[in-house]
């Protein structure tokens, strides 16, 4: 009940009882004037705790570029053959639509789509086991091009575009087999590149022209990643294929040339170092390693910032630097601190909980936790990534799988069930079910849009409260999204500064390990509260 609610019982209550005192048998309202208003205040849970927050609209930070997820390896299938259910995980993963409180999906904004090698053609003389592991290539032996492939791929492009996002971006794991030395989409080159020496130009080319293909049909291909996690030699189980620095820049420059011959606005998006550490220092050899100044110092061999195609960015993943709190915190700072000294912009383009070097002291592990732990624990690794590297995209890596082996939904957003079970088939459509990681990255994904710039919030943060504020470019909204990992409910008491004006309303959107993004409307001047174990996006309309 709100105050002023009680309030207004407590003075007709009082009035009753003084008619009836007088002797009057049907007391009626006096002429007085309205209780005055005061702040709404929603009914409070018991043991929770007030926490202060000061949100500085004035003090601005990056720009968000966008939030998205990775068609690597299930779409190709679902897309395909999963005729009955891919609409609805489609859905799940681009729709922005709120339906009576209840967002239809996380409203990606960004499709990361994977440039296939073309082991699935190969079949098992691929030499890679796992069927799923196999991906499909526009390129035919003959050397031309079939645009009737990576059928599911498509689907998935065709949704997404249909459902608003349309920011693609091409990304490479391995050269099509037709230019690789063995033939293979795997390598046994070690550390340096599986790509023929005479073919750089050609496999620059094929990319181009998927890129230009899609472009065409009315897609925005933002940008092409050439290469995935250089860092690794990629020697077999999956398509992939170690490169050096040197070869990375070569590559970038082909490539640039390419897209100019064709006269795209797409961008060559390097790095997609296999962790952050990759970025900013020496580690496991110069020559694939201190990525940021390899490809940012002018006058070096590796010098790609001169490029046209090339916007002074780069991009990492957050594997195996998530472990604690402290450590995640202290190397996002570093690449922040190399990135911001070389004026280049940093996107987060893959995380799943892939590490095992996770402290017990924050993270009960993989036996003991549920799947709402688990996305609870991502909330801590995209709030450092965006508040302490300072990304401006922030990429899960797997948007569909099947949660076999006991991995819960630590590598996928939205579960698949084959029709014989979770070890069943995966050509033998099933069921399909939206995990918390999907709804949790929905808190960030869903209401913090392109264009929006990350302003200040203070609070007390720790490893168990913590938060960010995005601004809209109109300056109609102020999002903020909060984690609360504790066990009690949090009364928030803001300060506001710099803000554009008043609100006219707040809605939050909860999701816990019984809510979904569960939406909530409340006066412009309630009090927030944030449940225990929650995550809580907060929409502020002026």
């Amino acid at each position: 009940m709100t105050v002023k609610s009680y309030l207004s019982l407590l003075t007709s209550a009082l009035l009753a009882s003084l008619l009836m005192a007088c002797g009057s048998d049907s007391p009626s309202t006096p002429d007085t004037p309205d209780t005055p208003d005061v702040p709404d205040v929603p009914d409070v849970p018991a043991g929770s705790v007030e926490k202060l927050v000061t949100i500085d609209a004035g003090q601005t930070y990056q720009t968000i570029a966008g939030f998205g997820a990775s068609d690597c390896w299930m779409p190709a299938t679902v897309g395909r053959e999963w005729t009955k259910g891919r609409a609805g995980i489609a859905e799940l993963l681009f729709s922005s639509e709120i339906v009576a409180g209840q967002p239809k999906g996380i409203g990606l904004s960004q499709w990361r789509v994977n440039l296939g090698g073309g082991t699935a053609e190969q079949g098992a003389a691929s030499g890679i086991d796992d069927e799923s592991r196999r991906a499909e290539s526009y390129l035919k032996d003959d050397l031309t091009l079939d645009w009737s492939r990576c059928e599911g791929q498509r689907y998935f492009m065709q949704q997404a575009k249909a459902l608003g996002c349309n920011n693609f971006i091409l990304f490479s794991n391995t050269p099509p087999v037709q230019y690789t030395y063995n033939g293979k989409g795997y390598s046994n080159r070690g550390g340096v590149s599986n790509l023929k020496d005479d073919c750089y130009d050609d496999f620059a080319a094929y990319m181009a022209d998927v890129a230009a293909h899609y472009v065409a049909e009315g897609y925005s291909i933002s940008h092409i990643s050439p290469v995935n996690e250089p860092q690794y030699n990629w020697d077999g189980g999956q398509e992939g294929s170690g490169w050096t620095n040197e070869q990375v820049a070569r590559l970038a420059g082909e490539l640039d040339a390419a897209l100019t011959a064709r006269g795209l606005s797409t961008d060559i998006l390097p790095g997609e170092a296999a962790s952050w550490e990759y970025l900013y220092k020496i580690k496991d050899g110069a020559d694939r390693s201190n990525v940021l100044s390899a490809f940012y110092t002018p006058g070096t061999s590796t010098y790609i910032g001169d490029l046209a195609h090339v916007k002074k960015l780069v991009c990492g993943h957050s594997y195996w630097t998530d472990g604690t709190w402290d450590g995640m915190r202290s190397v996002r700072k570093q690449v922040a601190q190399k990135a911001e000294s070389l004026g280049v912009e940093v996107w987060q383009s893959e995380w799943s909980m892939l590490g095992d070097g996770y402290s017990s002291a924050e993270f009960v592990g993989y036996d003991q936790a549920t799947e709402m732990d688990i996305a609870l624990y991502m909330s801590k690794v995209i709030h450092n990534d965006l508040t302490v590297a300072g990304v401006t995209s922030w990429s899960f890596w797997t948007s569909m799988d099947m949660p076999r082996y006991g991995h819960k939904d630590r590598f996928l957003l939205v579960a698949l069930t084959p029709a014989g079970g979770e070890y069943g088939d995966i050509h033998q459509e099933g069921t399909y079910q939206p995990m918390p990681t999907l709804w949790v990255l929905g808190n960030y994904s869903r209401f913090i849009r392109p264009s929006y710039r990350r302003v200040a919030l203070s609070l007390n943060e720790s490893n168990l409260f913590f938060g960010s504020a995005y601004l809209s470019p109109a300056g109609d909204k102020l999002v903020a999204v909060y984690t609360n990992l504790s066990e009690r409910a949090i009364r928030l008491s803001e300060t506001r500064t710099g803000w554009p004006a008043a609100p006219k309303s707040i809605t939050t959107y909860t999701t816990t390990s019984s809510k979904k993004l569960q939406e909530a409307t409340l006066s412009a001047s309630a009090q927030v509260v944030l449940d225990a174990g929650s995550v809580t996006t907060v929409v502020y309309n002026f």
